[in-house]
């Protein structure tokens, strides 16, 4: 389907984004010799919902589709999967567009809104207007429970597999999903950490991976706006490799999810449900 670009969306070339990551030269400070390294690249993405512009994002220049897709839901855009109607990408190297044509009842909720989003890499809340609208009224989750301790050993180990660009280069974060057989099924990586979530939420939903039962596993500090993407994405269990912040904590436990952190060398530290609640 042919949608309308939004003026900032007019590249005269279009060509794929680059690789995942390229290889660069450097010296010592002393310049004394040189060599070379493979860096993670970065493309800013313009998103266009039914031609109006509504987010510029930093992004790892893979699954983009199942980023926009996760986007949408974590950033609560859309109710659904079928709110979206057609999806097309375009650019020309480190500039890409995504043109999002969705659901008329989904258009007028963003309307609403009245987002104009600038994101970037480090925060998943730039560009909001109101309190109301970072601290949005989520539907609580009928709770399910705590996954098997033995799922959670050696997971630091057993993700590597689902981070090749993370292991070839550093510098991104991964979100990996286990099913509730305990089993890793699917990796995203990207250089936010709120974006690599929204490419794992987009694949499961376009893969059409059921989530019940199983969690997601997010490599970086959980704050806020995680918490947020798992509610709206229906997933019960959280797991961070990093410790989570107060206010995340104060929202799993409010909403009935699962949250678990991950220490490096210590046993799993469950911060909710409480004690007093899986009595």
């Amino acid at each position: 389907m042919n949608t309308k670009r939004p003026a900032c969306a007019a590249p005269a070339l279009e060509t794929p984004a680059p690789a995942a990551s390229q290889t660069y030269s450097y010296s010592n400070l002393e310049y004394s010799e040189s060599a070379s390294t493979a860096l993670a690249e970065e493309v800013a993405l313009a998103i266009a919902f039914n031609g109006i512009s509504q987010a510029v994002m930093l992004v790892t220049p893979t699954d983009l589709e199942d980023f926009i897709v996760g986007f949408s839901l974590g950033s609560g855009i859309i109710q659904d999967a079928t709110d979206i109607y057609d999806l097309q990408l375009s650019g020309s190297g480190s500039a890409q567009y995504a043109q999002v044509t969705i659901a008329n009842r989904a258009f007028w909720n963003l309307k609403q809104q009245r987002r104009q989003l600038a994101g970037t890499s480090g925060c998943g809340l730039c560009g909001v207007e109101a309190v109301e609208q970072a601290l949005p009224d989520l539907q609580v989750l009928p709770g399910t429970p705590l996954p098997p301790v033995e799922w959670l050993d050696g997971l630091r180990e057993r993700i590597g597999a689902f981070q090749p660009l993370g292991q070839h280069c550093g510098a991104v974060h991964a979100a990996v999903f286990m099913n509730n057989k305990g089993e890793l099924l699917l990796g995203r990586e990207d250089i936010g950490r709120h974006n690599a979530l929204d490419k794992l939420i987009g694949g499961l939903i376009r893969q059409k991976i059921p989530t019940a039962g199983g969690l997601a596993i997010v490599t970086s500090r959980c704050s806020l706006e995680l918490i947020q993407k798992v509610l709206r994405a229906g997933i019960q269990t959280l797991v961070s490799l990093s410790s989570p912040t107060g206010l995340a904590v104060q929202w799993a436990r409010r909403h009935n999810l699962n949250l678990i952190h991950l220490p490096q060398k210590n046993a799993p530290r469950v911060y909710s449900p409480t004690l007093e609640n899986q009595a």
